[in-house]
């Protein structure tokens, strides 16, 4: 009982730092030197796939990379890389298909919904590599919250 208490902090934990990390990313090397594989993300595209989805490859590389270390003792590793493959999910659901409708998935009238929405949005209308703000997926800044839906 007490090791998949444990896990599931380990997960929830991972799911928390994969946000912040990502934040860093985002805003240091996406809008940083990677900005040429990343423009594609905020440039007009035909198609499903974009270059920049290539991160979103890396990441889960990685996942199943831990996973796999860890999948015979079921070790630290293992729960990382699930943690790591939730938010994957996590991302998959809210920004591709709740943001940018890549999948036509689901609406929300919820205020943390569209206050990440509108966080997102107020990202994308920089084209450039900067300025740009808002380079979170899930933490949203106290006053976007209060914004409604327009």
């Amino acid at each position: 009982m007490w090791q998949a208490a444990l896990n599931i902090c380990i997960i929830l934990l991972t799911i928390a730092a994969m946000e912040a990390v990502s934040w860093c990313i985002h805003k240091y090397l996406f809008h940083g030197p990677l900005w040429f594989i990343h423009k594609t993300h905020h440039q007009p595209h035909k198609g499903y796939l974009e270059l920049n989805d290539i991160f979103s490859f890396g990441f889960a590389i990685l996942a199943m990379a831990l996973m796999w270390q860890g999948h015979q003792n079921l070790s630290l590793s293992f729960w990382v890389g699930t943690g790591i493959t939730v938010y994957g999910i996590i991302y998959f659901v809210f920004h591709d298909c709740f943001i940018h409708n890549r999948v036509k998935a689901f609406k929300s009238n919820n205020v943390y919904l569209w206050a990440i929405k509108r966080a997102h949005k107020i990202h994308h209308k920089s084209l450039q590599k900067k300025p740009a703000s808002f380079f979170g997926l899930l933490w949203v800044n106290k006053n976007q919250l209060v914004l409604q839906k327009k």
